[in-house]
């Protein structure tokens, strides 16, 4: 195992809560077995998988200002529900404090709450791998969406998206207009 992916691994179970670091690890194996699945470098889909909550260190209604602090732009539906500025945050911190420069990375770190138009395979190996790692057991469409991930990473993609829309939607909650956005591509590429 590379040394850094330890010393990340150590650093990460200082900081998080227990549960947050059993859910980092859990993301970080299923993104290790999609990368195998799908012919990713292991290593970097690991890395992503472990630092993709390294924000979540922090609580919630502190990330608009760290944000903003470390000069992290943001919309105005971000500042109204920045729950999903972890991810933003979290990239960041990727960079400056475990010294992550591979961009890959970083997108799919920055990306994984919210998707975003043209995802790449690492993009979407983590979005995927957050919403199915073991730990989760909220959504009713788990086992579908688990099976689905390691047959068609695309589709499993799309319906994920597709399900956190509805879910929003029925609570009435904020949905971010980035998670429209990636719908609204996604639905195209279904189409073309």
């Amino acid at each position: 195992m590379n040394e850094n992916i330890s010393i990340m691994r150590r650093k990460l179970k200082k900081k998080l809560s227990e549960s947050r670091y059993e859910h980092t690890l859990s993301v970080s194996f299923t993104c290790v077995c999609l990368a195998m699945r799908y012919g990713y470098p292991l290593e970097k889909a690991e890395i992503a998988g472990l630092l993709h909550d390294c924000a979540k260190c922090h609580p919630d209604d502190s990330y608009v200002r760290r944000c903003e602090k470390h000069g992290i732009p943001l919309t105005p539906e971000e500042k109204a529900a920045p729950a999903v500025l972890h991810a933003k945050l979290g990239a960041w911190m990727a960079r400056e404090h475990y010294g992550i420069t591979d961009e890959e990375i970083l997108s799919a770190i920055a990306c994984h709450t919210t998707g975003k138009p043209g995802m790449g395979l690492l993009d979407k190996i983590l979005y995927v791998a957050d919403y199915i790692e073991v730990r989760r057991d909220k959504a009713e469409n788990l086992p579908a969406m688990r099976r689905l991930a390691f047959e068609d990473i695309d589709e499993a993609l799309f319906e994920i998206v597709k399900g956190t829309l509805d879910y929003l939607n029925k609570r009435g909650m904020t949905t971010d207009p980035m998670t429209l956005r990636t719908y609204e591509y996604l639905l195209t590429q279904k189409k073309a």
